[in-house]
């Protein structure tokens, strides 16, 4: 198969040895004919993430592709993707960060490489498809976060998004921060963000303690933003929900609201999250 061009794609990863696999097997799956250097950055792993990670560089070596695993004792997740930046070699080739535990759909990875085809600045990312919970709460809080404006604008990048050559120069490394994720797409105005139709498959933290866990962080990540880089908040572009909005949500599914607003009310009157956390 000939490789037209090069794709980069950045992993980090702790103790993600029952997910990756899968992560990886889709990548692999892609259809594309554009050369795929992936480097997984495991970092301060204690599980088996490095071998199983190692264990499919034969699968992207038989399509002409590379598959590296950094093997680091320190954790945390920006330094792990400053770590794994420092090994690609072209700065002008597009890249696209991903989570361990997300599935992308065969055709994303050319779908988000054509769209970040242009000499301009431009974030890219897929159809956030949330994975079906096993807790019914999960279920419930997605089902309404799927719902809200934020999330059906589009563009969302939770767990998949990527960039090319001149917008990975809108920032130097990544900074020691919560939400490395909104860091980057606030680097962009909603008119250079771009939501392709391939899918992905991202799985949502399951039960009420991790999510209000999740949500206590996602929340003060935003904020660090807003203390240390107020200027990006204008690039935001959430359209809030309404009391419209509400009471639709409110007499479609009740229940479900509840819970949402259930995770809303205990993330505001408990302590706020001074680290990354997951919630698994």
């Amino acid at each position: 198969m000939t490789h037209d061009h090069p794709f980069y794609v950045v992993i980090p990863a702790n103790n993600e040895g029952q997910y990756i696999a899968a992560c990886l097997d889709a990548l692999v799956a892609q259809r594309t004919c554009r050369a795929l250097t992936v480097i997984v950055a495991a970092n301060a792993c204690t599980d088996d993430t490095v071998d199983v990670v190692r264990a499919k560089a034969g699968a992207f070596e038989a399509r002409g592709w590379a598959l590296h695993c950094l093997d680091l004792e320190q954790g945390g997740k920006t330094r792990a993707l400053n770590q794994a930046e420092a090994l690609l070699p072209d700065p002008s080739v597009p890249r696209a960060y991903l989570d361990a535990d997300v599935i992308c759909a065969p055709g994303l990875i050319d779908e988000v490489a054509q769209a970040l085809a242009t000499d301009q600045p431009r974030y890219a990312t897929g159809t956030l498809q949330v994975t079906p919970a096993r807790s019914w709460v999960t279920r419930a809080y997605a089902s309404v976060w799927t719902r809200l404006p934020f999330v059906q604008d589009g563009a969302v990048g939770a767990g998949f998004f990527a960039v090319n050559g001149a917008g990975r120069a809108r920032w130097d490394a990544f900074p020691d921060i919560i939400s490395d994720d909104t860091f980057v797409r606030l680097q962009f105005t909603p008119d250079e963000r771009v939501e392709t139709p391939g899918r992905y498959h991202w799985p949502m933290v399951e039960g009420l303690r991790a999510l209000i866990r999740v949500r206590r962080r996602q929340n003060a990540g935003v904020a660090e933003l807003a203390a240390r880089w107020p200027a990006l908040m204008e690039n935001e572009g959430k359209s809030g929900l309404g009391s419209t909005g509400f009471l639709r949500l409110l007499r479609d599914m009740p229940v479900s609201l509840a819970v949402y607003l259930t995770v809303h009310v205990a993330v505001r009157i408990g302590k706020p999250a001074t680290d990354w956390s997951r919630g698994r």
